[in-house]
């Protein structure tokens, strides 16, 4: 089933107009905001290293705005055929934008969607955390939390043909999956996939990391007792794993000895187990990352908003500012077009698919 959303031509913001407001205010005015398996944001006052303008090696692109009016996208998909997929957490569905920035319902998924990849049999398999509440702040909307209508994370496979739906997992060793957030497949089509966990008024869950099957026959628990694990990737070889953890800023990585069997160790008390690789020097909240076909990690950044591009060293390359109508909640990063060299990045907290040229290509995905 379809239905026609709202559309922009490229280029075009089409959204109400906000009274002007910096990233600085907004944030330094705030007491803190809890956003829960989104990764939406933790906002509180401002650090001096933020306020000072962040890491010294920036970069300001061009960047066009392909689509508005998205209920706080995230998890985009470019399709070979210039089309570019998102999913709208706080609608709860999964939708096509075309190139001329028309958006329309591919699927209903219901609860709250949160990252999606294109498998090996050409459906697109989604990480749905269960649902979010989502609230404004400043004139910006977030999503976080634990709505009363939450029943259970789980992971979706959409056939884009029909928009049709099925639940592929929604427990791993007979212990429910409570915010699943993001993934990516392998070279022999396995996925790998975080779960943030969930927030209520007095607790936080831990979050963790799995393994699992196309086919849905196999899950299986990776890594567990992490601060909000959240974007996933892998690299070039695929010999590492990458996670990012949204309140602690920081990447961590494992390398990869079998499909679906990790080994980390070098770091002391790491996350997850994990080994440590960067670690933002500001105040930041990390979300999702994708990675550069040189092995470069691009991590969505929010309230300092923009990506932050790691090095497999652990060295940061640049950070490359997003400021589009000061959206804090810069979430993700995929890459499309001739060469890979075009990147989409969602803007969460304004509800728009940006559009950028990106000097080196994106990783194709397997």
């Amino acid at each position: 089933m379809e239905r026609t959303g709202e559309s922009a031509e490229p280029g075009q913001d089409t959204s109400p107009p906000r009274r002007p407001l910096s990233r600085r205010s907004l944030i330094g005015r705030m007491t803190a905001v809890t956003a829960g398996a989104s990764g939406a944001a933790v906002l509180g006052p401002v650090g001096a290293a933020a306020a000072a303008g962040g890491p010294a090696r920036r970069r300001k692109p061009k960047v066009t705005v392909l689509a508005t009016g998205l209920k706080f996208p995230e998890g985009p998909v470019a399709l070979p055929n210039g089309d570019v997929l998102v999913v709208e957490v706080l609608r709860g569905t999964l939708t096509r934008v075309t190139p001329d920035g028309t958006t329309s319902v591919v699927a209903e998924l219901g609860g709250g969607p949160n990252g999606a990849a294109l498998g090996p049999d050409g459906r697109v398999y989604v990480t749905n955390n269960g649902g979010l509440n989502g609230f404004e702040v400043g004139g910006f909307t977030f999503a976080g939390g634990t709505p009363a209508s939450y029943v259970t994370g789980s992971i979706q496979v959409v056939d884009l043909a029909d928009g049709s739906v099925r639940t592929l997992y929604t427990e791993a060793d007979g212990r429910q999956l409570r915010g699943p957030n993001d993934l990516v497949f392998d070279a022999h089509g396995g996925f790998y996939f975080t779960d943030y966990g969930k927030t209520g008024a007095s607790t936080v869950d831990r979050g963790r990391l799995f393994y699992a099957t196309a086919d849905g026959s196999s899950i299986r628990k990776l890594a567990d007792g992490m601060d909000g694990p959240n974007g996933i990737g892998l690299s070039p070889d695929g010999k590492r794993l990458y996670v990012s953890e949204t309140y602690t800023a920081r990447v961590w990585w494992w390398e990869i000895t079998a499909p679906g069997v990790v080994k980390g160790g070098l770091s002391l008390a790491g996350s997850g187990g994990g080994n440590f690789l960067y670690t933002a020097p500001d105040y930041t909240n990390f979300d999702s990352l994708g990675v550069e076909a040189g092995g470069n990690v691009c991590v969505a950044s929010m309230i300092h908003a923009g990506i932050s591009v790691v090095s497999p060293k652990g060295q940061l390359v640049e950070f490359v500012d997003i400021n589009v109508g000061d959206d804090p909640g810069i979430t993700n990063i995929c890459w499309g077009g001739k060469h890979l060299s075009t990147a989409y990045i969602t803007a969460s907290s304004t509800g728009k698919l940006l559009k950028v040229d990106w000097p080196r290509p994106g990783l194709a995905l397997r």
